[in-house]
């Protein structure tokens, strides 16, 4: 993920320069973070949109907006992934001058992004490390004694 990150960021650079950054919360957060790093750019705003609860989908709601963004010129918006774009739609239309970067891009919601790194298959969930919790895993020798 961070090694992608910072392909986006390689990607975006010639673009720029961008007067700030607009995170996606949460799952844009650490992506934008990084990208923010790279770009040297030290504005980051944050849009929080609820659409998940816990794995059933809902409609998009803005829980916080990006007011500093205005209406988007010169702002780069970054999530972790566009699925089906209803969230990344709802943001667009709130910042309609805003540059969409992602990370993944899933077949139905590909073209609402500007920029991505990869398609993923719309059936696959993607795990992303700040959904995961690291477990022991006992060595190989172990079970097979």
């Amino acid at each position: 993920m961070h090694r992608d990150a910072r392909a986006l960021a390689t990607t975006l650079a010639p673009m720029g320069p961008w007067q700030g950054i607009v995170a996606i919360t949460r799952g844009g957060m650490i992506p934008a973070a990084i990208i923010a790093r790279e770009l040297e750019c030290r504005l980051v705003e944050t849009i929080s949109v609820a659409t998940y609860d816990e794995e059933a989908r809902g409609e998009p709601v803005v829980l916080k907006s990006a007011s500093a963004a205005g209406d988007g010129s010169g702002f780069l918006i970054v999530d972790d992934l566009v699925d089906r774009g209803a969230t990344a739609r709802l943001v667009r239309a709130l910042l309609p001058k805003a540059h969409f970067a992602c990370l993944y891009a899933k077949p139905a919601g590909q073209n609402v992004a500007d920029t991505f790194v990869a398609e993923v298959a719309q059936d696959v969930w993607v795990l992303f490390p700040w959904d995961t919790a690291p477990l022991f895993v006992p060595p190989i020798g172990r079970k097979i004694a």
